[in-house]
């Protein structure tokens, strides 16, 4: 019994805290009560068995709790009444699944709240919606414990103070905030796809539960681009095995052994693509998973679509012009027309002071010099990458191509 009631817990409690919030008009209330509710479980489901519906019980439960709680603390705390009066108005209320499904929603907007400032998103997101640790948060960033701790603590307070609304945005509002909900959720993803520094490439337990939460969302609320973003990470997690050696290095896209490869990832997120990109309206996050499904459906690197890639590429400027899409488009361009096209549209980027600190202008910048025979160049390029790189998986890689040059 210990192990079903855990697995539970693994599985639904986000759910059940989501509807208890809305129910108590708290987090800090409904995190007692969830607390309380497994408690109360432990207890009854071993000598009662487990019920029909769990995550229905768990919910009636923590709300029975909450309510015991709130009476003993009225009797020193007049304040509590009107609290409790409310709470009590919601005790016939047995909820269903759709309102379960409301509830994770309103909980995820909640938690990306413009309000709230992007590193407390991230936190909050990752603590309430998906249930990692304070401690487990502050590891995946590389953080004190105290500080994930604190950045929480003042966005629950926040919520609480400004009476940020538990609800799903207006339909007017939805474009807007849906941007931020989609934004906290990639990178949450690209830091666990690839650290922003460490001596660990990838930290794959935030890739799997960026990937999870975009199901989630696509689940509760299918728009195109949470479609597109859902494909677009898919596409990235089914290299991961491919991505290392044994030993923690890089291994470049050309070079990958793409029998390693999930396949029915890439199949599932290029079914995703095509229907976003049917839409008529396809953002940012779709037609970037569009151009990774191009790569991730070529058969051999030589095989890939280069032309498509570039004209792909030629609408994420226009939808979304910034530095580096205007990189990663000059890469393309590359490869389509030749490393001196590549190298002419990167050297304009960073003449322009765009991407100066950003090592992978100029790990790109070497490269190009390096399929020229530009060796000196090469040099220069990759040595200022290295002095900007953070990551130790792609310092040891920039030492080796150094190296190769001598």
């Amino acid at each position: 019994m210990p192990a079903t009631i855990e697995a539970i817990y693994r599985a639904d409690s986000r759910r059940v805290l989501a509807s208890l919030i809305r129910l108590l008009g708290g987090m800090e209330a409904a995190e007692e009560a969830l607390h309380d509710a497994f408690v109360a479980a432990a207890r009854q489901w071993p000598q009662e068995g487990v019920p029909r519906n769990p995550v229905s019980w768990l919910i009636s439960a923590g709300r029975f709790k909450a309510i015991d709680r709130m009476r003993q603390r009225v009797r020193f705390d007049a304040a509590q009444g009107e609290l409790l009066r409310q709470v009590e108005e919601t005790m016939d209320e047995q909820p269903d699944e759709e309102d379960i499904a409301d509830d994770q929603l309103r909980l995820i907007f909640t938690c990306c709240h413009p309000a709230l400032p992007a590193d407390a998103q991230i936190a909050l997101t990752l603590r309430e919606v998906c249930g990692l640790r304070t401690e487990e948060i502050a590891s995946a960033f590389l953080v004190g414990a105290p500080t994930i701790g604190q950045r929480i603590v003042r966005a629950k307070a926040r919520i609480r103070d400004e009476r940020l609304p538990y609800q799903v945005p207006e339909p007017e509002e939805l474009p807007e905030r849906l941007g931020m909900v989609l934004h906290v959720v990639y990178l949450v993803f690209n830091e666990g796809y690839s650290a922003s520094s460490g001596d660990r490439l990838v930290r794959r337990e935030l890739s799997s539960e960026a990937i999870r939460l975009g199901r989630l969302l696509f689940d509760l609320l299918p728009e195109p681009e949470v479609a597109g973003l859902l494909a677009l990470m898919m596409l990235h997690e089914a290299r991961r095995a491919a991505r290392m050696t044994a030993d923690g290095d890089i291994i470049l896209l050309a070079d990958q052994d793409r029998s390693l490869w999930n396949r029915g990832m890439i199949a599932e997120a290029g079914r995703l693509v095509a229907d976003a990109m049917r839409s008529g309206r396809p953002g940012v996050y779709t037609v970037q998973a569009a151009i990774a499904a191009l790569h991730a459906e070529a058969e051999t690197a030589e095989a890939t679509d280069w032309v498509e890639i570039v004209g792909l590429y030629d609408l994420l400027m226009r939808l979304d012009p910034s530095p580096v899409i205007a990189l990663n488009r000059a890469v393309a361009v590359a490869m389509r027309d030749g490393p001196e096209a590549g190298l002419r549209l990167i050297e304009g980027i960073l003449e322009n002071g765009e991407l100066t600190s950003y090592h992978l202008a100029h790990a790109a910048r070497a490269d190009l010099y390096r399929r020229l025979g530009k060796k000196d160049e090469a040099r220069g390029a990759y040595a200022e990458a290295l002095r900007l790189a953070r990551q130790e998986p792609e310092r040891r890689f920039l030492e080796r191509r150094l190296a190769e040059l001598d």
